[in-house]
């Protein structure tokens, strides 16, 4: 059973490796034996978790590259090929929210800014499925690859002001369905596309929406609060044992699914 949850010998792509989220996701995937790329835009950040991995005894290296700039990715894949021979996996969790993406209560909900919600959703929902297209090729030669893209609590309810992102991560809940459905079509079970939906974690994006520089509760951050049964946010390492099971043999009957790892908040009521 503990062979089954490894990674040992499994190298693994992360986008969005330089945020908080990102940063749990390459820990649990180095604590459990995978060799790991760690890409987004920060490449100080890259590369300082990519230093901090390597002197450990892990095994890191630092991908510099826009999850929505093709020529960008595949560079990226040919420095994971060139430094490991091969990429058994993808973690697609770049993506996140912006102020052009955000209507606030006294907006006009008619003049919406539409560009802005447009490149919200395009960096959750694009940003997904541009390097799945660049890393998937890579992956489908290793004949046992897993790809985990990242849902959110936003594609299940209503959630106020941030069409953009709702919307994106909604596409996201329908492309792991559907990109999964034709991978089986195409290599069997031989790679799998799930995804993970936190609920509310605090990040650089959210911390201030959600939560007062004395330590307290916003209005939105008291009811996000109220509506999760647990009565409290998330930690960024409890994503970790969902992802390295999705990443591991030990899932290996189990493609098109969405965990839900948010404390209760997509099942609870309300009363």
């Amino acid at each position: 059973m503990e062979t089954s949850f490894s990674l040992k010998d499994k190298v693994i792509v992360v986008t969005g490796g330089t945020g908080i989220l990102g940063g749990a996701f390459i820990e649990g995937i180095v604590e459990a034996g995978g060799a790991v790329g760690i890409l987004g835009r920060n490449e100080a950040v890259a590369t300082e978790r990519a230093e901090a991995i390597n002197k450990s005894g892990g095994k890191a290296v630092a991908l510099v590259a826009d999850v929505l700039h093709e020529e960008q990715l595949e560079q990226a894949k040919q420095k994971m090929l060139d430094t490991f021979g091969r990429i058994d996996g993808l973690v697609n969790g770049a993506g996140g929210n912006m102020p052009a993406g955000v209507l606030e209560p006294e907006d006009d909900i008619f003049s919406m800014n539409l560009a802005g919600m447009k490149k919200v959703m395009d960096i959750n929902l694009w940003g997904t499925v541009v390097p799945t297209q660049i890393f998937g090729e890579a992956i489908a030669k290793t004949g046992n690859g897993s790809i985990v893209n990242i849902s959110s609590m936003n594609s299940k309810r209503a959630i106020t002001k941030v069409l953009g992102y709702n919307m994106g991560k909604a596409g996201v809940d329908y492309y792991t369905q559907w990109f999964a459905v034709e991978l089986a079509n195409r290599y069997g079970d031989q790679i799998r596309m799930n995804s993970i939906a936190p609920g509310f974690f605090l990040t650089e994006q959210n911390r201030d929406l959600l939560t007062t520089p004395e330590g307290g509760y916003t209005d939105r951050g008291g009811l996000v609060i109220r509506q999760t049964p647990f009565k409290r946010f998330g930690n960024p390492d409890e994503l970790k044992g969902a992802l390295v099971w999705l990443l591991s043999d030990a899932s290996r009957f189990v493609t098109g699914a969405t965990i839900n790892v948010d404390g209760g908040f997509s099942v609870f009521g309300g009363v």
